[in-house]
């Protein structure tokens, strides 16, 4: 192989590596909203309706309960504490609840969060909407 023969090829395997660098960047935008689609299609993650602002009139099932648990999990490195105050509820289907959660930020660096919350089953997710949640926990000993 001359050295024209060489910076030829040099050249077709960087074009390559430069599509499948733009290709990988942009299957790494894409990911978002095909996962929210494969999740809708499927019903899997347990996403809740995050477009509904008010509560739905439903009409309250007093004929039954059912036990809603509580967790609280935090992206790795995040030094915040932060759990349910209660572990789980008991009520009545239809029935709003409001469950509260404790945050604080231990650092004396602002970090702001914000709550995602999950649902499994996940058929239950379109039964559940987040109103409100806490939006900054700033400084020591600040709360949520």
């Amino acid at each position: 192989m001359n050295g024209e023969e060489l910076r030829r090829a040099n050249k077709r395997l960087a074009l390559k590596l430069g599509a499948v660098a733009i290709g990988a960047l942009g299957f790494g935008f894409a990911l978002v909203p095909l996962y929210n689609v494969f999740c809708e299609a499927t019903g899997l993650n347990g996403k809740t309706n995050a477009e509904s602002v008010a509560p739905v009139a439903v009409k309250v099932d007093k004929s039954r309960w059912v036990t809603v648990q509580f967790t609280g999990t935090m992206m790795p490195g995040l030094s915040w504490e932060f759990h349910p105050q209660q572990t789980s509820v008991r009520v009545h289907p239809g029935e709003i609840t409001r469950v509260s959660y404790y945050a604080k930020n231990p650092t004396n660096q602002t970090v702001v969060g914000q709550a995602v919350p999950s649902v499994t089953p996940g058929q239950a997710a379109q039964h559940f909407i987040k109103l409100d949640c806490f939006v900054q926990a700033a400084g020591p000993g600040a709360r949520g």
